[in-house]
């Protein structure tokens, strides 16, 4: 059954060098605890890391960590469906975030599959928190493969969509898998990416003409691309979710109309991982 916890923990400072090259520099405030904290970050790179480790047969543990989110799942199953997803909530920038945790047992029952999006054949994305969500289809499809881990980490600097040329970076296990360049909303190079609509349709193109393993690639970088659009902007200035332009679209389970109205701001939760890179999912789940 769900178990939705919902602590407000501290990444920890890291105790080994950092990995991963540094963006530009810029202002940051230390809090007494010795993390840099500020509200926005106009500046350096937006850092997602995402770990899935299956960590004994039948049960595959989950993390997705970036400037605005700190998520942990795990995933049962029998080898055949999905038997049971229990999610944590660490860090999140709407008190409506967690509660969408409860609706991840919709896919309970679902058979196990290598494509990362098959959760959207058995829920409604726009129903549900769309991190949580794609990182129960990641963890779901790792559990169709041999390899014990798998780790994402994805780079992208400040000023992104806004304007001008920027490089977009996906690591996988370490080693560059993707680099896209991005010319205000569209990529520009390499392909086939070039080629897609930037919107409407960029995920379900992947999950159609890719492979499983690069689909999954292109679909972690194309939702960190628009989720670091975040990166500079006053989120904690804004009181309550339907005040923002978005409200009320229906894009995730916060965003529905009725819930944006009761969706009030976690002030304290945006983290600034430039520099310190390895701090990203330093709680866990480990390898």
């Amino acid at each position: 059954m769900t178990d939705t916890h919902t602590p407000q923990s501290e990444p920890r400072e890291p105790t080994h060098p950092t990995s991963g090259e540094r963006g530009p520099s810029g202002p940051a405030r230390r809090a007494e605890s010795g993390i840099f904290e500020t509200t926005m970050h106009p500046y350096g790179w937006y850092r997602r890391r995402i770990r899935l480790v299956n960590s004994e047969p039948g049960l595959v543990r989950g993390g997705l960590e970036d400037d605005f989110h700190y998520f942990r799942l795990a995933v049962r199953h029998d080898g055949a469906v999905v038997t049971d997803i229990e999610v944590e909530a660490f860090r999140w920038p709407w008190t409506t975030c967690p509660d969408a945790g409860d609706q991840l047992q919709l896919l309970v029952g679902m058979p196990l599959s290598p494509r990362c999006l098959s959760v959207g054949d058995y829920a409604n994305p726009r129903l549900q928190c769309t991190h949580q969500f794609d990182l129960t289809g990641l963890a779901i499809a790792h559990a169709t493969r041999m390899e014990r881990v798998r780790q994402y980490d994805i780079e992208v600097p400040y000023g992104t969509q806004r304007g001008g040329t920027n490089d977009v970076h996906l690591h996988r296990n370490g080693e560059p898998f993707l680099t896209w360049t991005l010319e205000s909303s569209r990529c520009v190079a390499p392909e086939p990416y070039a080629s897609v609509p930037w919107r409407g349709g960029f995920l379900r193109w992947a999950d159609e003409h890719l492979d499983p393993d690069t689909a999954e690639a292109a679909i972690v970088l194309r939702r960190a691309c628009d989720i670091s659009f975040g990166r500079g902007a006053n989120l904690e200035g804004v009181r309550v979710a339907s005040e923002l332009g978005i409200a009320g679209s229906g894009v995730c389970y916060t965003f529905q109309e009725e819930t944006a109205r009761v969706a009030f701001r976690q002030i304290g939760t945006i983290r600034d991982f430039d520099g310190r890179v390895d701090d990203l999912l330093a709680e866990g789940p480990h390898a």
